[in-house]
């Protein structure tokens, strides 16, 4: 694919695994996974409080440009606003509430998704949350209490997943001149971990399917296999695949069947201590326990494979997030963690910043744009909500770049009166166009296009089926002489554009769609 001879437009690393393994997020975004970087947060932060429920917090003007308080574009398009912000010691506001347990939340389309601790898990509607003639604008009934359930009851949840945060119907019909690929099953469903049950699985898609007169939620399963998901308190969906932290290990279910889940993976070893966390990107799972932030081979997700020396020493490691090639971990009394994993083996800390001792209960991070800035929201304990600003193009340097360096700057605070912030939600997938088992998440613009399913993922990335993996290095030219980016010299003649192909294989007019491919 290299159009110029030496690479110039673009290089083997660009599609291929990298021999030196650093493109690990490249190939996570060239494969349709999603960054992270790109998800898009709306007018409102849903921020989980505990026992004190939950609030949705106004963190951006209402009109376009949709500036977020406190940055520099609101400087910019609203200055009267900007100083009034700063006028008030950066507080934020305004924020609606709603009571309950909350440890966790999701928001997907018109409805917030929550753990709600020993109230189970339950569901909000919230299409109305910017609707001031509505007195309630976050409800749990909004047709009545007899029309509709949107709870379960649990012994104690704690987290909740969902596959995506787009409102994805897999019943949705669909027009076959469109060509469209179906969606998955367990698009339809939300994965509920519980302290006591182990996994919970409610089929949530009665909410999405037009219907009000449907919307009962119940129990479609509960899995815990010998007890081995007791003390469960987070998943993480990577596709079918659920990765879940529980008081003896993590562990990998398969949820292709969601109301028959399998155990397919896990890791016991004691290797894991108290994982609190964890999420994936790509190959690598990342997660955080009593020592830090650690690293698990996850190229056969089977079998979670711990890196010794990827491992990055923290105090408090609670959530994280990935996005690119930096992993956002909130550590507590130090602040957030800014970890550099472009190599995913060679982890290290990047920035510990705390906003000059401001930070110092952090629980959750979410990472998210809003015009061309990224943010962290961050749940700051009992300092309530955080807004950092990360990437500005004022403050960073090649800021339109693939992952150029964060510079965080707190921008925005809401304190929570008498609770403490648990978690934030997160934003909408903007990148992610398939999930990491080959599951299409989005329809393509061209008539029968789709990404790679998982067995073309495989073709890819290995030399055979059950192979080793195939890597490359970048040609480069230095002096004359040819080599490789890691500084090997190429003596034997190397042919750097595609041979002629033979006449067999070049396609004719009506030959499209018929040729697989070749060497």
């Amino acid at each position: 694919h290299t159009t110029s001879g030496v690479g110039t437009t673009k290089n083997c690393t660009d599609c291929h695994l990298s021999s030196r393994n650093d493109n690990n997020a490249w190939i996570t975004q060239l494969l349709g996974f999603g960054t992270g970087t790109v998800n898009f947060f709306g007018r409102y932060a849903y921020v989980a409080a505990g026992k004190e429920g939950y609030r949705a917090v106004i963190w951006t003007e209402s009109e376009e440009p949709q500036a977020v308080i406190g940055s520099h574009l609101q400087k910019l398009a609203y200055p009267a606003n900007y100083l009034a912000h700063l006028l008030t010691g950066s507080v934020l506001k305004e924020a609606y509430e709603h009571h309950g347990d909350v440890q966790d939340l999701t928001l997907r389309g018109e409805y917030l998704y929550t753990a709600n601790g020993a109230d189970g898990f339950e569901v909000f509607d919230v299409a109305n949350i910017d609707q001031k003639g509505f007195s309630e604008r976050m409800v749990s009934s909004p047709v009545s209490p007899l029309g509709q359930r949107t709870y379960v009851r649990t012994k104690f949840a704690t987290s909740v997943a969902l596959p995506s945060t787009l409102a994805i119907d897999p019943a949705r019909q669909h027009l076959p001149a469109n060509e469209e690929q179906p969606i998955d099953p367990f698009y339809a469903y939300a994965y509920v971990t519980d302290l006591h049950e182990g996994l919970v699985i409610v089929n949530v898609a009665t909410l999405v399917d037009g219907n009000p007169e449907n919307n009962f939620l119940r129990k479609d399963a509960v899995f815990n296999p010998g007890g081995v998901l007791d003390g469960a308190r987070y998943v993480a969906a990577a596709g079918h695949r659920l990765f879940i932290c529980a008081r003896k290990g993590l562990f990998v279910v398969d949820v292709t069947e969601p109301t028959n889940p399998r155990l397919v993976g896990q890791l016991m070893d004691g290797s894991l201590r108290n994982p609190r966390a964890v999420t994936t990107q790509f190959r690598y799972a990342f997660v955080t326990d009593d020592d830090g932030l650690k690293v698990l081979d996850i190229t056969d997700p089977s079998r979670p494979d711990p890196l010794p020396q990827a491992t990055v020493r923290l105090r408090d490691a609670q959530r994280l997030y990935v996005a690119r090639t930096y992993a956002y971990v909130a550590n507590g009394a130090e602040g957030l963690a800014i970890v550099d994993i472009e190599n995913p083996t060679k982890p290290h800390l990047f920035e510990m910043y705390n906003a000059e001792g401001a930070l110092t209960d952090t629980r959750a991070v979410q990472i998210g744009s809003v015009n061309a800035s990224m943010f962290a929201l961050v749940a700051d304990g009992r300092n309530g909500l955080r807004v950092l600003q990360l990437i500005s193009p004022d403050t960073v340097p090649g800021a339109a770049g693939f992952s150029p360096a964060p510079n965080p700057q707190l921008i925005a605070t809401y304190p929570i009166k008498g609770g403490e912030a648990l978690a934030v939600s997160r934003g909408l997938d903007r990148d992610r166009v398939v999930d990491e088992t080959g599951g299409q998440t989005v329809v393509f613009g061209r008539r029968g296009a789709r990404p790679f399913h998982l067995n073309e993922m495989q073709a890819f990335l290995r030399h055979r089926e059950g192979g080793d993996l195939f890597q490359v290095d970048d040609v480069v030219m230095n002096d004359g002489a040819l080599s490789t980016r890691s500084g090997k010299i190429l003596e034997e003649p190397v042919n750097l554009l595609l041979p002629e192909m033979p006449e067999p294989l070049l396609p004719g007019p009506d030959d499209f769609g018929t040729i697989h491919g070749s060497d």
